[in-house]
C-alpha cells in the first residue's frame, strides 16, 4: 500500500512540473539586421545631433530594396517557429510602424517641448513588443564553385540593452545552395544553445521582473525640492518616492544610485510584467509604471508632474509641472 502511494505521489509531482514548464511564457523575439550589416550595405541615414554627426539605421528602405535580408530573416524566423518559439515578423512589423507614423501625421498633437530620445530599433520595437531583440548579420563567400555563410548573432534585452547571447560561426561549403538554406545549415546547430539563454532570462523576468530605469527631476521653478517635507506623516519627498517603489516593484528590488535636492537615480528597476486593470491582466511597461507613480504623487500630495521616455527602459519623471 505505501508503495503504491509513493508511486501515486511521484506521478502527481511529474504532472504538476510538465504542467509548470507548458505554462512557462516564452520570451517573444524581433529579429533584425545589425548596424554593421545596414551600414555595409547603405541602409542608414545620417543625422546631426548637435553638431556630432549620427548614423540612424533605415530598416523601412532595408526591407523594401534588400532581398537578401527577407530571406536571411525568414530563415532565422522558421528555425525559432520551428522550436516553439514564434518571433515577431519584422516585415509585417514594420508596416504597421509605417501606418502608425501615417496617422500619427494625420493629427495635431501638443508639443511639450521635451526631447524623446528613441533609436530606430527602440522605434520598431514600440510595435513589436518584443523581450528580446536579435541582431544579425551574415556574409556569402565564394570559394570558386562553392560558397559558405559566416554569420553574427547579437541578442539583447529589449528594454536594457542588456546582452542575453550571441553565436557566431560559419556553414559547410555547398554549390547549389540559396541563402535561405546556407543560413538555416549555418545556424541550426547554435540555436539549441540561444534558446535556453533566451528562456533563462525570461524565467528570470517572470521571477525578479524587468529591470528598468527611472530618473526623477524638478522643474527649476517649482519652489520644492525632493528633500522638502510632504504630507501628515511629514516624509521627505525623496523617502516618499522610495517607498512607493518599494511597496511596487517586484519584491522591492531597485538600487538608488544617485539622491540630491533636485534630482535621483533609481536602477534595476524591478517592474512586474504584468498589472491587474477592470479585472484583467495587461502588460506592464515603463511608462505605465512610472505614470502609476505620477497619479500617487497627484492623488496624495498634489503633486504635478509628467512623464517622459528614452527608448523603451528608460523613464523620466520631471516633477513640478506638466
Amino acid at each position: 500500500m505505501k508503495t503504491i502511494l509513493n508511486k501515486i505521489t511521484l506521478l502527481v509531482i511529474m504532472l504538476l512540473t510538465i504542467g509548470a514548464y507548458g505554462q512557462a511564457k516564452q520570451p517573444s523575439i524581433l529579429i533584425i539586421p545589425s548596424d554593421n550589416w545596414c551600414i555595409l550595405n547603405g541602409f542608414f541615414d545620417v543625422i546631426n545631433d548637435q553638431g556630432t554627426e549620427r548614423k540612424i539605421m533605415n530598416y523601412k528602405k532595408a526591407v523594401q530594396e534588400n532581398f537578401e535580408l527577407l530571406a536571411a530573416v525568414n530563415s532565422l524566423e522558421n528555425i525559432l517557429q520551428e522550436r516553439g518559439f514564434p518571433p515577431k515578423n519584422l516585415e509585417q512589423t514594420m508596416k504597421s510602424l509605417e501606418m502608425q507614423k501615417a496617422k500619427q501625421n494625420m493629427v495635431t498633437s501638443f508639443d511639450s517641448g521635451s526631447s524623446v530620445a528613441v533609436s530606430a530599433a527602440d522605434e520598431l520595437n514600440s510595435i513589436a513588443k518584443a523581450d528580446i531583440i536579435m541582431q544579425f548579420s551574415w556574409k556569402v563567400k565564394e570559394l570558386g564553385p562553392r560558397k559558405t555563410l559566416s554569420f553574427i548573432i547579437s541578442a539583447f534585452d529589449s528594454y536594457t540593452q542588456e546582452s542575453v547571447g550571441g553565436a557566431d560561426g560559419a556553414g559547410e561549403p555547398t554549390i547549389s545552395a540559396g541563402l535561405d538554406v546556407l543560413v538555416k545549415e549555418a545556424v541550426i546547430d547554435k540555436m539549441p544553445g540561444l534558446l535556453d539563454g533566451f528562456q533563462l532570462h525570461m524565467d528570470d523576468m517572470f521571477e525578479k521582473g524587468r529591470k528598468v530605469s527611472v530618473d526623477v527631476r524638478t522643474w527649476d521653478d517649482w519652489g520644492y525640492s525632493l528633500m522638502d517635507y510632504f504630507g501628515d506623516e511629514e516624509e521627505e519627498l525623496g523617502v516618499i518616492i522610495e517607498d512607493w517603489l518599494a511597496e511596487n516593484t517586484v519584491e522591492g528590488r531597485f538600487n538608488t544610485t544617485d539622491y540630491t535636492d533636485t534630482a535621483m537615480k533609481f536602477e534595476s528597476v524591478r517592474i512586474p510584467l504584468f498589472t491587474e486593470r477592470k479585472g484583467r491582466q495587461r502588460a506592464l511597461d515603463t511608462r505605465s509604471f512610472v505614470s502609476n507613480l505620477r497619479r500617487f504623487l497627484k492623488s496624495n500630495y498634489d503633486i504635478d508632474a509628467k512623464v517622459d521616455m528614452e527608448g523603451l527602459g528608460k523613464a523620466i519623471l520631471t516633477i513640478g509641472g506638466k
